[in-house]
């Protein structure tokens, strides 16, 4: 976890600084539900800021949330973490992508944003429904006001990362 206040680059000032409070539970949320879920060990690798638009890896899960802060959520993964995933919580084995999968990693996804979202009750946040992507190369859009931050895990099926946007409004600030 972390717990300096703000995570923020200073060459880009004008980008508001995603606060440690808004990151934690985000953390907190994959490994609790990756555990949970599909019984998989969770390691956290050292945070960085978001430079490239582009999603990490080729399948991903997008939520929106709104309420005192506005952004987006990405749960980002390998294909192998999302083939494993949806194997076990549809106890049938996956090996090709459809649209059970997709649902699977929207579902882990809506998890992952929805016990993150109970941490943060204060700030009244709503979730949008989950988008999942899978492709390489795909471009993403975090609100343009935002220092968008990638957290990055390595899992017992394939690497991931929860990839965070935000800008507080005047309520959070």
């Amino acid at each position: 976890m972390f717990d300096s206040p703000h995570i923020s680059s200073a060459a880009n000032s004008t980008k508001q600084p995603i606060r440690v409070e808004f990151v934690n539970p985000f953390i907190i949320a994959v490994s609790k539900t990756l555990e949970t879920m599909i019984n998989c060990k969770v390691v956290r690798e050292a945070p960085q800021l978001k430079k490239e638009r582009t999603m990490l890896y080729p399948v991903s899960g997008i939520i929106g949330l709104t309420g005192a802060v506005v952004g987006t959520v990405v749960l980002t993964m390998s294909e192998s973490l999302a083939l494993k995933s949806a194997s076990i919580m549809l106890q049938d084995e996956c090996k090709e992508f459809n649209a059970d999968v997709f649902d699977a990693v929207g579902e882990l996804t809506n998890m992952i944003a929805g016990n993150a979202k109970a941490q943060l009750e204060e700030y009244k946040l709503r979730l949008s429904l989950p988008n999942v992507i899978h492709g390489d190369n795909t471009e993403l859009l975090f609100p343009e006001e935002s220092q968008p931050i990638s957290i990055p895990f390595q899992t017992d099926y394939g690497p991931m990362a929860v990839e965070i946007g935000f800008t507080a409004t005047k309520e959070a600030l």
